[in-house]
């Protein structure tokens, strides 16, 4: 795989956004997992940057929190955010934002897109769940109840506002990627 110059410009650009837009965090006092944009950039970066650069975009900010710069959630970074409880959502974001990348590149339809968008979503659940579980030492179902029931709605919402924003986004700017 070969990636020029601007590739890697726009991808760390867009592990940029996601840093940004995971500051933007309100804890929750019924979970250990605080509410973020963190899913909405990481859809968004999927969506416009399409399924290799979204990809690599996360790996990149992945890479960039765990040798310990703050950027994750809360001003968090260091290996111990990704092998702690709420690693496993930090984990599927690569992935994540691969599945919403492939079914924009593939979706000609609005169906299509937002389909994906959910398959992802599900993935995330999937795979942060699990850790959480394991490392909390929790039932997949008290997992599931602590981590992902109180996102539900919200992250249904920030879907819809990905899509919104992202189709106005490739409306104004061709990318080259992704929908756009």
């Amino acid at each position: 795989m070969k990636l020029s110059i601007r590739d890697l410009i726009i991808c760390s650009l867009f592990a940029s956004i996601t840093a940004i837009l995971s500051q933007i965090s309100i804890p929750l006092p019924f979970t250990t997992v605080p509410l973020t944009m963190q899913v909405f950039a990481v859809m968004l970066c999927g969506m416009l940057l399409g399924s290799k650069l979204g990809f690599i975009s996360q790996i990149i900010y992945l890479a960039i929190g765990t040798i310990g710069i703050p950027v994750f959630a809360q001003m968090s970074g260091g290996p111990g955010v990704i092998l702690g409880p709420t690693g496993g959502f930090l984990l599927s974001f690569p992935i994540v934002s691969f599945i919403v990348g492939y079914f924009s590149n593939k979706g000609k339809s609005e169906f299509l897109v937002v389909a994906g968008m959910i398959v992802a979503l599900l993935t995330s659940y999937l795979i942060g769940t699990f850790q959480f579980c394991l490392i909390m030492n929790m039932s997949f179902i008290s997992g599931f109840m602590a981590c992902v029931l109180p996102f539900i709605v919200i992250d249904i919402i920030k879907i819809g506002l990905v899509y919104v924003v992202g189709m106005s986004v490739c409306k104004r700017v061709n990318l080259g990627f992704g929908k756009c």
